[in-house]
């Protein structure tokens, strides 16, 4: 189901209807998405060396996005770098390598992380492709995330190219609100379309 948007809304109202048409989306309608956005692995929008680094996410509940993304990635020869978030107050995420769905744990709000102890938040400045979650995303590369701002904290001072996964629906002309700390993002993955470039 397509969340129902305008340009006029607010980011609070944006993320309520984005993530009430993700809680209704059926089983089946998440397995094709998920799938469709696996196979867009084999076609990235930037050329990486075998053994790069390529930073991702583990979707959580409805996101888009699965563990078959990281398992493609890893067939290619990347190392996958999965965020761990840190105790306290919102801060930059810190980072493990993804070594295998069994070698994910529930942490921090239920979030699977992988296991072991983390990496230093500066681990992410060897990712040649950083795939970020997002609630939506619009042309001019503006990204609406949860809001707690861990990731705009993180992406800072990042020189790779960031990409924001979303549902077709969810990618925008334009309409998400952004303040001088929002990071804004270089590409726009949906399971429909592929990769997108933004804010060119």
């Amino acid at each position: 189901m397509a969340a129902e948007t305008t340009p006029s809304q607010s980011k609070s109202e944006l993320r309520r209807a984005v993530l009430d048409a993700r809680t209704s989306m059926s089983p089946f309608v998440l397995a094709q998405v998920n799938a469709e956005l696996a196979e867009w692995m084999y076609r990235l929008p930037v050329d990486i060396a075998d053994g790069a680094i390529v930073a991702a996410y583990v979707a959580s509940g409805s996101e888009p996005g699965s563990t078959a993304i990281l398992d493609v990635l890893v067939d290619r020869g990347f190392t996958v770098l999965l965020p761990v978030v840190p105790p306290g107050d919102p801060a930059r995420l810190q980072w493990g390598e993804y070594r295998g769905e069994m070698a994910l744990e529930a942490r921090r709000w239920g979030l699977l992380e992988p296991t072991g102890p983390p990496l230093r938040p500066d681990a992410i400045h060897r990712a040649r492709l950083i795939l970020v979650p997002a609630l939506g995303a619009d042309r001019s590369g503006a990204r609406l995330g949860r809001g707690a701002g861990y990731y705009d904290r993180t992406l800072a001072t990042i020189d790779a190219p960031v990409v924001a996964v979303v549902n077709d629906a969810e990618f925008l002309d334009d309409g998400i609100e952004q303040s001088e700390h929002d990071v804004p993002v270089d590409w726009v993955l949906t399971p429909g379309s592929g990769f997108t470039a933004v804010g060119v």
